[in-house]
C-alpha cells in the first residue's frame, strides 16, 4: 500500500554557491553539471554587448538597459548589481521555471548578491565554500598566474572580509581536494530533496 508515496517527482530548487575567489567553487560546480542532467546553472541576464563567441540563453540573456530597469522595476530579478556602468542580474521566472521541472539551479554568485537572494527568495540553499586556510588560498591564487601581486593581495583581503557573512549561509565544504568536495555537494543535494516543507 505504501507505493503510493513513491511518486518520482524530483524536488527542484535554488542553490547558492559563494566563496572566495580561487577557491575552487566553479571547478566543483563545473563537474556537478557536468555528471547530472538534473542540476543547470542560472543563467544571468545582462545589459552588456554580447561577445563574438557567446549565445542568448546559453552565457547570458542579452538584454538592453532599458529592458533590464523594466525588469529591476517589475521585481522580476532575485538579485543585480551594476558593474562597469553594465547591469548583472538573475531571472526569476528561469530559476522558478527551472524549480519546477525538478531541476536543482545553481547560482555561482559573491556574498553580496547571495543575500540579496536570500532576501528576495527565503527558500534558496546557500553553500559557502572555504579553503583549508588562507595561505592555501593565497597559493592556489598565485599559482593561477593570472593576477599580479596587487591583486592578489585585494582579494585574500575580500576572501577575509567574505568569510565573516558564513552564518548566513546553510552550509559550508572545505574545499581540500575537488572529488571530496563534489560528493558533499552531492549529499547536500540529496539532502535537500529528501526534505519535507521547511
Amino acid at each position: 500500500m505504501l507505493s503510493s508515496f513513491g511518486g518520482s517527482m524530483k524536488k527542484g530548487f535554488l542553490m547558492v554557491v559563494s566563496g572566495p575567489s580561487g577557491v575552487g567553487k566553479g571547478t566543483i560546480c563545473d563537474i556537478l553539471l557536468r555528471d547530472n542532467e538534473d542540476i543547470k546553472y542560472s543563467i544571468s541576464a545582462t545589459s552588456r554587448n554580447k561577445r563574438p563567441m557567446e549565445e542568448h540563453g546559453k552565457n547570458y540573456f542579452f538584454i538592453s538597459s532599458d529592458e533590464f530597469e523594466k525588469m529591476i522595476e517589475e521585481e522580476k530579478l532575485l538579485e543585480y548589481a551594476k558593474v562597469h556602468g553594465n547591469y548583472y542580474g538573475t531571472p526569476k521566472d528561469f530559476v522558478l521555471n527551472s524549480i519546477d521541472n525538478g531541476d536543482v539551479v545553481i547560482l555561482e554568485i559573491d556574498v553580496q548578491g547571495a543575500l540579496q537572494v536570500k532576501k528576495n527568495y527565503p527558500d534558496a540553499v546557500l553553500v559557502f565554500v572555504l579553503p583549508p586556510d588562507f595561505e592555501e588560498l593565497k597559493r592556489r591564487l598565485v599559482e593561477r598566474g593570472t593576477e599580479d601581486e596587487e591583486t592578489v593581495n585585494l582579494r585574500m583581503n575580500n576572501a577575509k572580509k567574505e568569510v565573516e557573512f558564513l552564518n548566513e549561509y546553510n552550509y559550508s565544504i572545505v574545499n581540500e581536494y575537488v572529488d571530496d568536495s563534489v560528493e558533499k555537494m552531492k549529499a547536500i543535494i540529496q539532502a535537500e530533496r529528501l526534505k519535507i516543507k521547511k
